[in-house]
């Protein structure tokens, strides 16, 4: 995968040394400018746009995100909770399978249930009903525009949704459809998925109330087609005559946050190593997971020093990525990866006893800086027993 970052905007004026390292900063004017943008695709087509929390969910701007957002989407019992006690507003709540022993709380937090399979709705259908949830099911669309397969909800096999080939009747109780196909893509990938799918929704529109357009959808990058996007949402909620929303994860962060470290040593193996107090295993899996290569802060567009940034556990393939430098960095360097604000913070982990970054604000106006959060070893400690 390709990183999606257009660079480090005002974040190349930012003194990395005014943190700990490691240390993820979150640029809040940036985030508002995101949030703004949202919420005139909002006001503009109709749909209600909700975060999602798998992606970014940093609740000390829940203020922030709450002013401008209808809401938020939740995978599970813990960020269904989350959501009550930070943001407020809608909350839907889906996963691939609920367990028995957390149904009746997460449906008494939510107002949208969206089951992943009919067995699951007829499970859970009555206990979602009397918490007062509407009821909705996970199509898969069957129309397949991943780039990777492994983040592809529509490859052959997948276990995200109902094929949309095996639904001759939508159980009674379902009064909402949802759909999340997409990963960081533009509009097109999305208007073509609507285009399949569209007699499929037509057929079933008397018995929808809500549909879900899921994530994906790269809104915020500057040359993502937001005109067509609204137009399309604007014409699907006259024609099927329901409510349209979008669960946004990226979109709200983009490029709001990058991920500072510090140069620990530079070995010599074919070529120099920095070894780095970044780890890509326990602070930026998807490096090792999608695989990307994420941007580095002041990297230069041509020539350079290659080197090896590696990080600092001992798993092998702890390693972020070959960069280009000026010249070779030394240890005490500061360095910052690009657009981390999303996913990375979420996926965080304390694997070989590494620290997890600090958390700072930054107000790129007024160049206020808050540091939010500091780890040690009782966060390592309390995990285990």
């Amino acid at each position: 995968m390709q990183t999606q970052s257009t660079g480090a905007g005002r974040f190349a004026q930012f003194d990395l040394s005014r943190v700990p390292s490691p240390c993820f900063v979150v640029d809040e004017v940036a985030l508002r400018h995101n949030l703004e943008i949202l919420q005139a695709v909002s006001k503009a087509s109709g749909a209600e746009i909700l975060l999602a929390l798998k992606a970014f969910s940093m609740w000390s701007l829940a203020p922030l995100v709450r002013a401008y957002l209808s809401g938020t989407c939740a995978s599970g019992l813990w960020e269904a909770q989350l959501a009550q006690s930070h943001y407020g507003g809608q909350l839907t709540s889906y996963a691939p399978a609920f367990k028995a022993s957390e149904f009746d709380e997460i449906a008494s937090l939510s107002d949208h249930i969206v089951f992943n399979s009919a067995a699951q709705v007829a499970r859970f259908e009555a206990q979602a009903q009397q918490a007062g949830a509407s009821v909705g099911l996970r199509i898969n669309p069957e129309h397949s525009e991943g780039e990777v397969e492994k983040y592809d909800p529509c490859a052959a096999g997948s276990r995200l949704g109902q094929p949309i080939s095996q639904i001759v009747e939508l159980p009674a109780s379902v009064t909402g459809l949802h759909m999340h196909t997409l990963c960081e893509q533009g509009f097109a990938p999305l208007a073509r998925t609507i285009e399949a799918i569209e007699p499929f929704l037509h057929a079933h529109k008397d018995q929808l109330k809500w549909l879900n357009l899921g994530g994906g959808h790269l809104i915020t990058r500057p040359d993502y087609d937001r005109d067509g996007l609204v137009h399309l949402l604007t014409r699907l909620r006259e024609d099927l005559d329901v409510q349209i929303y979008l669960e946004l994860g990226t979109s709200v962060a983009f490029d709001a946050g990058i991920l500072v470290g510090e140069v620990l040593d530079v070995a010599q193996n074919q070529g120099p190593i920095a070894i780095v107090d970044i780890s890509a295993t326990c602070h930026m899996p998807d490096v090792l997971e999608a695989p990307y290569r994420p941007a580095l802060l002041g990297e230069p567009t041509s020539g350079g020093q290659p080197v090896v940034l590696g990080g600092p556990s001992c798993l092998a393939g702890d390693v972020i990525g070959t960069y280009a430098f000026d010249a070779v960095p030394q240890a005490g360097d500061r360095m910052a990866f690009l657009d981390q604000a999303h996913y990375s913070m979420v996926k965080t982990s304390t694997f070989n006893g590494i620290a997890l970054p600090s958390i700072a604000i930054w107000n790129s106006d007024s160049d206020a800086l808050r540091l939010v959060k500091q780890f040690d070893y009782g966060d390592f400690e309390t995990r285990l027993s």
